[in-house]
């Protein structure tokens, strides 16, 4: 690898120190590192964060610092351009991402020597219908949630596999999810840890007036429908959310359809730390 394009969230880098100090080792060991403050300029866009349209071609690697939120941003935005990415924690959890900069310029020097691995992650899209119409749709890496909003009140929806009627839900929600998903908002609500690869969609209520609330696992080729259900009259206060980022507002009737993902998410591994050991350290 010899060309690097590097997204940064301000936020945690505000004057740039780490962003420049890793251009600058890339140009003394004969590679480039790309930053263009443009990049966050979205406003009129598709992208949330980051404006994939100003990436230069023939990018090698894309350096992502931040924290895991920033790898899902950036894994969202930059899909489309299926171009391996390198997460950096400057963050707090670093679950996701695979160094730090204690040890970026070893991490660097890996790529630079073509001594790493790409973990190819699935992703979810969801779309958004009413009366037969898509009315919104987006890819989701970690999960796609339908929850309430404004009072504390339970929805009701029913759920169906493959067209098949599963059961019908009064929760506050539910989360749909991906295997990396599955150490992230599916696991506080009492899902399962999958190991991050796996092939798989995970359904997850949260808390549902049942005695029986669990997590069921389908396969990655299953469509899953969500299908919103009258809410005993009351204001019209549901949101399907895509990875806590982009959302839509869903009214008695919408149906949330979600399946596997033509597009990926490529994140680059140099770290010999395994899941379990990652499990150990982080949760």
């Amino acid at each position: 690898m010899r060309k690097f394009y590097i997204v940064t969230n301000r936020s945690k880098d505000a004057e740039l120190k780490y962003t420049y100090s890793i251009i600058a080792y890339l140009k003394e060991h004969g590679a480039e590192g790309i930053y263009d403050e443009e990049s966050a300029l979205v406003e009129g866009t598709k992208y949330c964060y980051t404006n994939a349209e100003v990436m230069p071609d023939n990018v090698d690697c894309i350096i992502v610092l931040g924290g895991d939120g920033t790898l899902i941003q950036a894994a969202r935005d930059l899909n489309e351009r299926n171009i391996p990415l390198l997460g950096v924690n400057i963050g707090t959890l670093g679950y996701l991402t695979d160094t730090d900069m204690n040890n970026v310029y070893d991490t660097l020097n890996n790529l630079i020597n073509d001594k790493y691995e790409v973990d190819t992650r699935m992703m979810l899209d969801g779309k958004i219908y009413r009366d037969d119409k898509v009315i919104y749709e987006d890819v989701a890496l970690n999960d796609v949630v339908l929850s309430r909003r404004g009072i504390l009140r339970v929805i009701d929806f029913d759920i169906y596999v493959n067209g098949e009627y599963l059961n019908s839900f009064a929760a506050d929600g539910v989360i749909v999810s991906t295997a990396t998903g599955s150490t992230a908002y599916s696991l506080s609500a009492g899902g399962p840890i999958v190991q991050p690869n796996a092939r798989l969609i995970m359904i997850t209520p949260i808390c549902a007036h049942t005695l029986t609330q669990r997590s069921i696992i389908f396969g990655q080729d299953d469509e899953i429908v969500i299908q919103i259900n009258d809410n005993k009259k009351l204001s019209e206060e549901r949101v399907a959310t895509y990875d806590g980022e982009s959302y839509c507002n869903v009214v008695t009737g919408d149906r949330v359809v979600i399946t596997r993902s033509d597009k990926t998410a490529r994140l680059i591994k140099t770290s010999r730390i395994s899941f379990l050991e990652r499990i150990r350290n982080k949760m």
